[in-house]
């Protein structure tokens, strides 16, 4: 064969190949070595832009420079799209510059490292960075640092005084916070918490160049606030493309965008309404500019140093602040005269005339501590000299001000002028600094710069070097010898030049013009400064200008501590960076007399309260301009309430210190009596910048930081607060005097007129005549005040005293810090007083806390005013509380010492001599008529007019939540026949005809009415009250009542009595004398569609009610209303849910228990108020009322079962752990979910299949997906296995075949409209579709139901036939598919229609909308919404009929009975029914799961209180859907609820569809892990579950306990929700927060072991910290007694043939009991037919002994005792065991005791030959 010939295209081909195989191989090698190559400056020939599609809001800026182009921006490589907006970046960035990220590690889990490598992409200015190394921390859980910088060479870093010194705690893994994206590289921010996205740089390249460094990120909010030094004149940011440039510099506050006086890279960003806040702070100093845009984000383009960025997280803006100044350095204290009123001006011309101002406002009174000289008191304006010609006596001037108690301060320049001295003497100061070397020099490094300041040529000197700090320091002191002064003000210092640069003007290098200047201004760099090659200690003046009023801050501090030694003094600085508010003060600059600058103050001075700088303040009537009176007099009105309040003004216009207007003008009488305000108020001002110091807390408050849930206070900038509770608001305007100023969420004081003022949560126009400023107190301020005088010296001499203004509950709170006011230190050392104040109920407090300080002046709190108290005391007493502990002295104070103004509702005590650094009690005596009032119109939009219609008074109350609308006292009914008995009462009563018909149309009174009262037995007793006229429905649910009453009254725990008018009955524990019922108060109704009924109650401690998601487990009775109406509505604050329970468990203040069922089952509410009393209002019927006295209050859940009926006893597979979703596509989806659960070994019990299980959600129906179920449920169920289906009651009407409406309709089963209207099925919309129709789940959901949902009718199951029926679908579906248990579902009952389908209700319309309407979600839409018409008729199981509206609350209990008989005569086993709506005995035959919940942490708590008011209701069975129902679960939110649910007695996880899977397995391998530990454990415990429910069964124990059940003398058991107990022996503390490593559980009063150690933990009836790892629940066992146990194993099937154990843990005396129930786990009533074991332990001494109580026990399920541990069992070991069976004989057993835990365990016996078990110590 010859050689084949290549064809020239198959050459040209392979060429090619080989080529893109070279190619391709070079890129896989470039791509592993990630080597970029190398990377110039220019563009590279083949780059293209990668142009993102995103919104205009999210452009970055490529071209932040002008002269954007097209040309230019594609030279940049970035995307060009010009736009008809100039805002808008034309040219922005693409997706393919930047970094990307090469490599990432970390040493631990807090910190990390990455490796940057720079994209192939063109250079913006040049001179890129290739590679880049990230450094990120987490330092504490509320402070994250990371910075970008060059690894390779050193680039400047801030040095910063502070943040080095600031220490780290890392608790919170860095990972929970930041994450980091690698190409490009980007870095992303979250909360922690929530997962909340804060600060995402992935938006925009990352350009990192030697002199041009730029970072975006996206933010999460527009509520940005900060960044300085700027006039922004809203505080809120304006996020329209607005750049801020960041550069120090000397220039007028003019409102402009121009950078001034400080370097402030901070912002603070507010999420949203929950207050959830952060800052981002870029520790930088170089020029630079940050750009705010709509996205929202921020660019920062710094023109040098590194990206050194803190970001702190907080709860609330003012928790942001506190972060970021403990970061900076907490503000100083300012000496208590600085924060007097203080003048100024720039050049008075000479002493006499500064004397003379000084005279002229002495002369009228004014409150004035310090008196200022600008320059002209120098010679010829040099430092550190006088004139001493025009300012001869200076030297004396101190003196002057100081026998007036007054205050010199000077200020100094930096510059230091080169020319001699008048005379041509030696300049020293300047001679001596050149001789240090002192001065900042030119790019030489060697000849000092020269500029030109205010004595003409001049140096400067660079305060960042030692040899200039020395200089100065000394300076200073030899000028302070020469002229006594008080304080320092420094000026100048950005740093100001009057040349450009020097006098030689600046060289061209890349310092002084680099390749990119901010949007400074003049946008030279040099400009009034010093040119940027100069050189100074820190490094070139390019790096550190910003710094050089930071570092001068840092030189005077020193040479004020070495003048003035130990006092405070004070510093005024006009150049600032962050943490110069450790030393300094700061003002506003040099401002203007105009209109704008007044208002733009407020923002200036807020901001700076971010900064950390809190002394700050503007100059008061313009420092630039003449100042009209009423600009000056406004200001000064404002000014009063600046921390640092100084009028100050400028050479060449008039003066404009107060009393230059007129001795007796408005501007002097108004200055003076607000700086009289302001110096009364001093102690709080100087508590508040105690509070700065010590926490951090702002002084000048923004409202947004306290009412940040309120998004009208988010811009709030022409009002402030100081600190929390004084609201400052300002006339900002020229002649007006109505203002529109913002009244936050709380009650508020006018401060002059101690006035409550109605309005809040609303802007409002306030008068502010002339002379007015707008004052006002928040309700629940204690405020500390002192008598004003015209100084500080002589008002420190003053009495003290207190403002309190209470707010909604009566309470307020504040405290004092006192010291000498001067001393450096005082917090630090302790020579201080600190005093919390606190009032409540009628009682306030002054606590010392700290008594470190003794005052010279021996100050006495004398005067106290108390606003909102609208009645007058009885009596006041004061208790003196010793220092050194013991009983007190109290004194009744005389009438003559206090004076209670009704008008104004303000208590006056005077005189009252209380000594300052002592603590005190004074308490009062009032009843307040507000409480004593009981609600007339529940209704909304009550008015007089309405109030008076119904015969009712109104007055309005300041008391939140109190009626304005109330009954008169006889309004309700009168006595006319009583009939007494020994065994009751029966009573005639007829309603008070002087008042008017209850006034709700359709609902007529009834006039008479009868009262039966029944002594049922001792501890139970019933009244009820009807219309014996005419018959009304009553509810037919069976109740055990005895047959015979209790007629021997010494037997009663109760007596009763009974008030003729207005009618009332009052029930009394006789034992204590305590009234337990009393409702012998106005309002009593009863009407034909509307009952009310009140009683006070025996104290604050109510619990129940349901079912309603509620927020803790002790009710809040501050007028909280709570609706009842059983609806298909997940739970939610206030909504009602699925079930109905008129049952609550009262507490009195003895610890005795009781408990009141009112058997009423149309819709209803219930009230409390703070009195304390309760309302009842229901729509129908008639009030039936059922109480048992208890008295503990385990007994009352015993009782009040005993009535309703005790709690059915679950099958004992039914507590294994369960599994559900809604939404399995299949059945072999359930049979892997089987699969995996398996494997992974995790204990499991029940499988379920909710309605997907069904063919269109047919009940009865399965559907083609799930052909295979039947055979997989019996494979399951022979492995041990049970399997539980859903069944919803509505039925489907629109099928052609389903025999399930057929046989129902045939049964007549369905309900219909009442006979007078068509023989029709009230038909609804369920879950069932139509059939043939392809459901589009993309529509809206009422769409949905329009086009999809088959007509429903629903089975009246009170009627016998139903049940009837229901149990033979029943049996025919258990023939198709075995189940074990049945779910009952959507039996409120629920239909997606309102009413009927069409919504037409027929019937009376008042029955879907009645005359009153309870407080239900959706109210307005009427009862019918989600439900059925209430007209539609339903026929008892007697034959009578009754509307729906009557009895609409038991439909779920008229279906659970019915579902009970069927499972048990279908299966012919006990099973479990889990219902969804219930009502008191549904517990006879059903468990409950707390409904569709939401996954998120607040669920986990609550579910703790929904289990345990279940309790109370008597369904023991019952738990939440672990990890939720609604939304995604979270990782950690379900693996903590995993170990929950693991202690619910109904255990099952269930989510619903659409969502993620969250079982177990779902997760990883450590989730799985956690899981099946817990879940062991419960496995092991279960033979005392199951104890438990027995003694529920038997008994009406409870299962799932409060800690207040078995500890209710211990009065803090009483609040307790966030633990609960299985039984009286297993203490359940979970963790329920996220990212918590140790929670906090309270211990109560017994001996607690360890579950997991079996240690004494050695500590009770106290609060502990609990260490919880994410693999740890906290258990704690009991001492005293005895819990069986089983091995457990991957079910119940398997663990039940296992050994028992026993865990007996001794108590204190080394006792336990203990007992043990078993039967065959799910016969039907094994307990009714004795076929059961029950045995009892006794452990005493050195022995446990046995004793079978019951035994009715098939021998095949007979077990052996296992290991017994007994716990506490002493460290002394114990050698032998030994168990004497029935017949005596001994048998020897094997012993293990471990004296370290105090363990010892006994192995393998006979369980029923056991008597005692014996020990045998060494």
């Amino acid at each position: 064969m010859g050689k084949r010939k290549w064809s020239s295209l198959e050459v040209i081909l392979l060429v090619l190949f080989l080529l893109m195989t070279i190619v391709a191989i070079t890129m896989i090698i470039l791509f592993v070595t990630g080597e970029p190559g190398v990377i110039s400056d220019e563009r590279p020939d083949e780059f293209v832009p990668q142009c993102p599609n995103i919104p205009l809001t999210e452009r970055v800026d490529c071209y932040p420079d002008a002269g954007a182009s097209m040309l230019r921006c594609e030279e940049r490589g970035c995307c060009w799209s010009p736009l008809n907006e100039r805002n808008v970046p034309w040219c922005f960035f693409p997706t393919n510059h930047g970094y990307t990220v090469q490599s990432v590690h970390s040493t631990n889990s807090y910190e990390l490292h990455a490796e940057l490598e720079r994209m192939v992409s063109p250079s913006m200015f040049g001179g890129d960075i290739q590679q880049l190394t990230l450094h990120a921390e987490m330092q504490t859980s509320n402070r994250l640092h990371f910075k970008i910088f060059d690894a390779k060479s050193k680039r400047f870093e801030v040095p910063h005084e502070h943040i080095p010194t600031v220490k780290s705690d890392y608790t919170s893994p860095i990972s929970d916070t930041l994450e980091i994206t690698n190409n490009p590289f980007g870095l992303t921010v979250r909360r922690k918490e929530n997962k909340k996205i804060l600060f995402d740089t992935t938006m925009a390249p990352l350009v990192f160049a030697d002199q041009y460094i730029q970072l975006s990120a996206r933010l999460p909010s527009h509520n940005i606030y900060g960044l300085g030094e700027h006039v922004h004149q809203r505080f809120r940011h304006d996020t329209n493309w607005r750049t801020w440039p960041i550069f120090t510099r000397d220039a007028f506050p003019n409102g402009g965008t121009h950078n001034l006086y400080g370097h402030y890279p901070f912002f603070l960003c507010l999420e949203d309404e929950s207050g959830k806040s952060f800052g981002v702070f870029l520790l930088n100093s170089n020029a630079m500019e940050v750009t705010l845009q709509p996205a929202p984000a921020v660019t920062y383009r710094t023109i040098g140093g590194i990206l050194d960025f803190y970001i702190m997280f907080g709860d609330t803006p003012e928790q942001v602040v506190q972060e970021f100044v403990e970061l900076i350095g907490r503000p100083v204290i300012p000496a208590y005269w600085s924060l007097g009123f203080q003048l100024s001006r720039w050049n008075y011309g000479n002493l006499t005339e500064v004397k003379a101002t000084v005279e002229r406002n002495r002369a009228v009174d004014l409150p004035y501590d310090i008196q200022y000289t600008d320059i002209d008191y120098m010679e010829d304006k040099k430092d550190f000299t006088y004139d001493k010609v025009k300012f001869r006596e200076l030297p004396q001037f101190a003196d002057y001000l100081h026998e007036k108690g007054q205050r010199y301060i000077l200020i100094l320049d930096p510059a230091i002028a080169t020319s001699k001295r008048v005379g041509d003497t030696p300049y020293d100061s300047y001679d001596r600094g050149t001789a240090k070397g002192a001065w900042v020099f030119e790019s030489d490094g060697k000849t000092p710069i020269v500029g030109e300041v205010w004595p003409g040529e001049t140096v400067f000197p660079d305060y960042t070097s030692q040899n200039c700090i020395d200089w100065w320091v000394d300076e200073y002191e030899r000028f302070y010898q020469e002229i006594k002064h008080d304080a320092l003000w420094i000026d100048m210092n950005e740093v100001a030049n009057f040349q450009k640069g020097s006098v030689k003007g600046c060289v061209d290098n890349k310092l002084n013009y680099p390749p990119y200047t901010p949007k400074i201004i003049d946008e030279v760099m040099y400009s009034k400064t010093l040119c940027m090659d100069a050189k100074q200690a820190w490094g070139d003046h390019y790096d550190v200008h910003s710094l050089y009023g930071y570092s001068m801050v840092l030189a005077s501090e020193k040479a004020l501590e070495r003048v003035f030694g130990s006092n405070r003094t004070l510093l005024l600085t006009r150049s600032s960076f962050p943490g110069v508010g450790k030393y300094s003060g700061h003002w506003l600059g040099d401002n203007g007399a105009n209109w704008n600058d007044i208002k733009w103050a407020i923002p200036g001075m807020l901001e700076f309260g971010l900064f950390g700088v809190p002394y700050i303040g503007a100059d008061i009537c313009g420092f630039f301009d003449d100042s009209s009176e009423e600009l000056c007099r406004r200001w000064m009105q404002v000014g009063a309430f600046y921390p640092f309040s100084r009028n100050h003004n400028a050479e060449g216009y008039r003066p404009q210190d107060p009393a230059f207007y007129g001795a007796d003008s408005v501007l002097v009488r108004s200055s003076r009596h607000y700086l009289r305000i302001r110096y009364t108020l001093l102690p709080y001002l100087y508590t508040l910048f105690y509070k700065a110091h010590t926490t951090g807390e702002t002084v000048v408050r923004p409202l947004m930081h306290e009412f940040y849930s309120d998004s009208a206070t988010w811009d709030v900038d022409r009002q402030f607060l100081w600190g929390k509770y004084l609201l400052i608001t300002p006339v900002l305007d020229p002649g007006v005097e109505n203002v529109r100023a913002y009244i936050p969420d709380a009650v508020w004081y006018n401060y002059e007129t101690m006035e409550r003022i109605r309005d809040r949560k609303v802007f409002v126009e306030m008068y502010l005549p002339a002379d007015k400023l707008g004052l006002h107190i928040r309700g629940g301020a204690i405020l500390p005040t002192q008598k004003p005088e015209v100084t500080t010296t002589y008002s420190r001499r003053n009495p003290m005293g207190l403002i309190v203004a209470l707010d909604d509950n009566n309470q307020a709170a504040g405290e004092l810090f006192w010291d000498d006011g001067d001393t450096r230190g005082t917090v630090e050392n302790g020579n201080h007083i600190h005093y919390q104040f606190s009032f409540d109920n009628g009682r306030l407090k002054l606590q010392v806390t700290k008594a470190g300080y003794k005052d010279p002046n021996n100050l006495e709190f004398d005067n106290i005013t108390i606003m909102g108290v609208p009645d007058p005391p009885l009596s006041i007493s004061v208790t003196h509380i010793p220092t050194e502990g013991g009983s007190g002295t109290t004194t009744v104070l005389p009438n003559s010492t206090y004076y209670h103004d009704g008008a104004k509702q303000v208590l006056f005590l005077y005189d009252l001599s209380l000594t300052l650094g002592e603590s005190y009690t004074i308490e009062w005596d009032m009843i307040n008529e507000d409480l004593q009032r009981f609600d007339c119109y529940p209704e909304e939009n009550a008015d007089e007019t309405k109030c008076k219609a119904r015969g009712c008074l109104w007055k309005e109350s300041t008391i939140t939540g109190a009626p304005w609308c109330y009954y008169p006292s006889d309004y309700g009914y009168a006595v006319t026949t009583p009939e007494i008995t020994n065994s009751g009462i029966t009573l005639d009563i007829t309603r008070n005809m002087k008042y008017k018909s209850s006034g709700r149309p359709g609902s007529p009174d009834v006039n008479n009415l009868r009262v039966q009262i029944r002594y049922h037995t001792s501890n139970m007793l019933q009244f009820k009250i009807w219309d014996p006229a005419n018959e009304r429905f009553e509810v037919p649910v069976p109740l055990s009542v005895p047959t015979t009453p209790e007629t021997d009254e010494n037997k009663r725990l109760y007596k009763v009595s009974f008030t003729e008018n207005p009618f009332g009955i009052q029930v009394i524990r006789k034992s204590t004398g305590t009234k337990i019922w009393d409702s012998a108060v106005p309002g009593f109704t009863f009407s034909d569609m509307f009952i009310q009924v009140s009683t006070r109650l025996s104290s604050k401690f109510v619990y129940g009610f349901g079912e309603t998601e509620h927020p803790t487990y002790k009710h809040d009775l501050n007028y909280h209303t709570w609706g009842m109406f059983s609806k298909d509505q997940p739970p939610g604050y206030k909504l009602n849910c699925y079930g109905v329970h008129p049952f609550y468990m009262g507490l009195e203040d003895t610890a005795d228990a009781h408990g009141v069922l009112l058997l009423n089952s149309n819709a209803m509410d219930v009230t409390f108020q703070p009195t304390p009393a309760l309302t009842y209002r229901t729509l129908g019927g008639i009030l039936d009322f059922y109480m048992v006295l208890g008295p503990t209050p385990e007994m009352v859940v015993q009782e009040y079962t005993a009535l309703i009926g005790r709690p059915v006893l679950p099958a004992y597979w039914s507590l294994g752990f369960q599994l559900c979703r809604y939404g399995y596509a299949n059945d072999s989806e359930i049979a892997e979910l089987y699969s995996d659960m398996t494997a992974a070994g995790i204990p499991y019990d029940v499988q379920y299949a909710d309605i997907d299980y069904m063919d269109r959600q047919l009940n009865f129906v399965l559907d083609p997906e799930f052909k295979d179920l039947p055979n997989l449920v019996d494979r399951m169920r022979g492995e041990g296995m049970r399997f539980i289906f859903i069944l919803d009651p509505a039925i489907s009407g629109n099928e052609t075949s389903y025999p399930a409406f057929d046989n129902g309709k045939k049964a007549d089963v369905f309900i219909k409209w009442p006979s007078d209207h068509p023989d029709e099925i009230v038909w609804g919309k369920v879950w069932p579709d139509f059939p043939n129709v392809t459901v589009n789940e993309d529509l809206d959901w009422d769409t949905q139901v329009q086009i999809y949902r088959a007509y429903t009718a629903f089975p009246d199951f009170f009627r016998t036939q139903t049940a009837i029926w229901w149990l033979e679908e029943i049996r025919e579906f258990y023939k198709q598919m075995k189940f074990d248990g049945l779910w009952i579902d959507m039996n409120e009952p629920a239909s997606f229609v309102h009413g009927t389908v069409g919504g037409n209700c027929l019937g009376n319309p008042l029955l879907e909308n009645p005359p009153y309407m309870p407080p239900l979600e959706s109210k307005h839409m009427g009862l019918n919404h989600k439900t059925l018409c209430m007209n539609s008729e339903q026929i008892l199981s007697n034959g009578k009929k009754v509307k729906h509206y009557d009895v609409h609350n038991l439909y779920g209990w008229s279906h659970t009975k019915p579902t009970y008989d069927a499972l048990l005569e279908v299966t012919g086993k006990r099973g479990i029914i889990v219902t969804r709506s219930t009502y008191p005995t549904s517990g006879k035959w059903a468990g409950h799961w707390l409904g569709d919940n939401y996954a998120s942490w607040d669920q986990l708590y609550k579910s703790i209180i929904g289990m345990m008011e279940f309790s109370l209701f008597g369904i023991p069975y019952t738990g939440a859907d672990i990890c939720g129902f609604f939304n995604p679960a979270e990782y950690q939110m379900c693996l903590r609820w995993m170990q929950l649910g693991a202690f619910y007695p109904f255990s099952r996880n269930h989510n619903g569809k659409g969502n993620p899977r969250q079982d177990p397995v779902a997760w990883d391998a450590n989730f799985a892990k956690a899981s099946r530990d817990v879940l062991n454990i419960r496995y092991t415990l279960l033979p005392y579950l199951y104890l438990l429910m027995f003694e529920a069964h038997t008994k009406g124990n409870t299962v799932v306990r409060p800690v207040l059940h078995e500890f209710v003398k211990d009065k803090a058991t009483w609040d307790i929700y966030k633990q609960f107990l299985w039984g009286p022996a297993l203490l359940i503390t979970p963790a329920l927060d996220p990212n918590v490593t140790a929670v906090e559980g309270y211990l109560p009063d017994a001996r607690w072991y360890d579950y997991h150690t079996a240690k004494n933990v050695g500590v009770r009836a106290t609060t502990i910290t609990m260490n919880t790892p994410l693999d740890h629940i906290n258990l704690h066992v009991r001492g005293g007694y005895i819990l069986p146990w089983q091995k457990p194993e991957n079910s119940t099937f398997y663990s039940r043939k296992n050994p028992l154990g026993l865990i007996v843990a001794l108590s204190d005396s080394g006792s336990a009991q203990g007992s043990f129930f078993w039967d065959d786990g799910e016969g039907i009533d094994t307990v009714g037919r004795n076929q059961y074991l029950l045995t009892s332990f006794v452990a005493e001494g050195k022995k446990l002994s046995s004793q079978v109580v019951h035994n009715g026990l098939n021998p095949t399920d007979y077990l052996n005792l296992g290991v017994v541990k007994v716990w506490g069992a002493g460290n002394v070991t114990v050698t032998a065991a030994t168990l004497t069976d029935s017949s005596g004989l001994a048998h020897l057993l094997p012993v293990k005791h471990n004296t370290t835990t105090e363990v010892r365990s006994v192995l393998k016996c006979l369980f029923f030959f056991i008597v005692v078990l014996c020990f045998k110590h060494v």
